[in-house]
C-alpha cells in the first residue's frame, strides 16, 4: 500500500509538472534546463517534468501605468510639479523577460527623465498650449527605447500641470487684466459702432426727408403748371366760344346788351362803397363805351366782317 501511494504521489506531481492552462491574453515563458525554449500561447500546454519549467508570466493586455509626480524646471526658470499616465503593451515575451530586469521601473524612470527633458525646453505658457506635443514626444522617445524591452508604448498622458502658487496668482491677475482689457475694447467698439449707425441713420434720414421734399416741390410745380394749362384752355375755350356766338346772327346786339350791362353793374358797385351818388356828366359816355367795346370785339381775330 506504501509504494502504491508513493507511486500515486509520483504520478500527481508527474502530471502537475506537465500539464500547464494558458488563460487568454497571456504568453508564459518555457526554460529547459536555464535555458529560453519558447512562449506558450492560450490553451492547454505541455511541459517535460523536471528538464521545463515556466520561468516568465505575462500578461499581454493593455496595461495603464502611473507615472509619479515629479518637478520640472521650464526654459524660462518657472517649476512645475507634473504627473502623468503611461498606457503600454507586451509585445515581445521573451525579450520582456530578458531583455530587462524590470521593464515597469524601466518604462516610468525613461518617461521622467524625457519629459523633464521636453519641458526644458519650453517655455512656462507653452506648456499648457503643448501638451499634445509633449505626449507625442514622450511616446515616440519611450517606444524607440522600449522596442529591447519587448515593450509597445502605446501613449501618454498628462494628467496635471501645477505651477507654484505665485505663479498661479500672477497668471490669475493676467488672465483678469487680459478679459477687462477685451471688455473695454468690446465696449468701445460697440459705441463707435452705435455711433456710426446713428450717424448713418440720421444721414439716411435726411437724404430720405430732402427727396421728399424735392419730390413734393416737383409735384406741386407740375400741379401749378396743368392747373395754368388748363385754366389757359379753357379761357381759350371761352373766347372761342364767345367769338364763335358773336358771329351768329344777334351776337353784336347781345354783346352790346352785356357790355352795356357790365358798365351799369360798375356804376353801382361805385355807388355802394361812396356816400356820394356817382352819374355820368354826359349819358352818351354811356354809348360811346359800349361802341368802343364793339370795334374792340370786330377787331379781334376771327370776328366777322
Amino acid at each position: 500500500m506504501e509504494v502504491a501511494a508513493v507511486f500515486a504521489l509520483i504520478a500527481i506531481v508527474f502530471v502537475w509538472r506537465t500539464i500547464r492552462i494558458v488563460p487568454q491574453q497571456h504568453a508564459w515563458v518555457v526554460e529547459r534546463l536555464g535555458r529560453y525554449d519558447r512562449a506558450l500561447t492560450p490553451g492547454l500546454k505541455f511541459l517535460i517534468p523536471f528538464v521545463e519549467r515556466v520561468a516568465y508570466k505575462h500578461s499581454l493586455k493593455e496595461v495603464p501605468l502611473d507615472v509619479p509626480s515629479q518637478v520640472c524646471i521650464t526654459k524660462d526658470n518657472t517649476q512645475l510639479q507634473v504627473d502623468g499616465i503611461l498606457f503600454f503593451q507586451v509585445t515581445d515575451p521573451m525579450r520582456a523577460s530578458y531583455g530587462s530586469s524590470n521593464y515597469i521601473v524601466a518604462i516610468t524612470q525613461l518617461a521622467q527623465t524625457t519629459l523633464r527633458s521636453v519641458i526644458g525646453r519650453m517655455e512656462l505658457d507653452k506648456t499648457f498650449e503643448e501638451r499634445d506635443a509633449i505626449n507625442a514626444t514622450v511616446v515616440n522617445a519611450l517606444d524607440e527605447a522600449a522596442l529591447n524591452w519587448g515593450v509597445k508604448v502605446l501613449r501618454y498622458e498628462i494628467k496635471d500641470l501645477t505651477p507654484p502658487a505665485e505663479i498661479l496668482r500672477a497668471m490669475q491677475a493676467q488672465i483678469t487684466a487680459e478679459r477687462e482689457k477685451r471688455a473695454l475694447i468690446a465696449a468701445s467698439e460697440g459705441k463707435r459702432q452705435e455711433q456710426i449707425n446713428l450717424a448713418e441713420g440720421a444721414r439716411a434720414a435726411f437724404i430720405a426727408k430732402s427727396e421728399g421734399e424735392k419730390q413734393a416741390a416737383i409735384n406741386l410745380a407740375q400741379g401749378e403748371a396743368a392747373a395754368i394749362v388748363a385754366v389757359a384752355e379753357a379761357t381759350a375755350n371761352a373766347l372761342r366760344q364767345v367769338a364763335a356766338a358773336i358771329r351768329e346772327p344777334g351776337g353784336e346786339q347781345a354783346v352790346q346788351l352785356k357790355v352795356a350791362q357790365q358798365a351799369v353793374e360798375a356804376f353801382a358797385q361805385l355807388a355802394k362803397t361812396n356816400n356820394t351818388l356817382i352819374v355820368p356828366g354826359n349819358l352818351s359816355e354811356v354809348s360811346a363805351l359800349i361802341a368802343s367795346a364793339m370795334a374792340l370785339v370786330k377787331a379781334a381775330p376771327g370776328a366777322r366782317p
